[in-house]
């Protein structure tokens, strides 16, 4: 049997309720994560991770929710593959641990509580103007030096 090489898996973080800011900035991290070839990880919802689905599927990406809940059309538009887990905050171990690297904008406490369960974990994290006071998170302040890092990775 032929083997093929799997696909990087991305998964991308912060609120459900961004600062208007934040919007664009997610559905940019979005489209370059799917430019790259991997697959686009979140918790399926609202947001931050619509925004950055929106985005990987305006560049043809492929997009997995993780949904809090057992109902695949909570998920938002942009996902191609809802998981519904109904397992509400806990879900969040599984978003991180999916990944090979973890993509976090500014969130509140589910995302910090993602960012320290990825670190647990070994997973690399990238935070995008947020969270750099949290030790072993690779901050950076925009989208091109997120590129930059994301090519480092591949």
């Amino acid at each position: 049997m032929r083997q093929t090489r799997q696909k990087v898996q991305i998964s991308v973080i912060g609120s459900s309720h961004p600062d208007p800011e934040f919007a664009p900035i997610a559905r940019e991290v979005g489209r370059i994560i799917a430019a790259s070839g991997a697959v686009l990880i979140c918790g399926g919802l609202g947001g931050i991770m619509e925004e950055a689905a929106r985005g990987a599927k305006e560049r043809d990406g492929l997009t997995i929710g993780i949904l809090p809940d057992y109902n695949k059309e909570s998920a938002n538009p942009f996902i191609d593959i809802p998981l519904p887990t109904g397992l509400g905050h806990a879900r969040n171990v599984l978003v991180v641990a999916s990944a090979d690297l973890v993509v976090a904008l500014p969130g509140s406490h589910g995302t910090r509580s993602e960012i320290a369960i990825a670190l647990k974990l070994g997973k690399p994290v990238i935070g995008v103007r947020a969270w750099s006071e949290i030790a072993g998170v690779n901050h950076v302040n925009g989208i091109k030096e997120l590129e930059k890092e994301l090519l480092l990775f591949f």
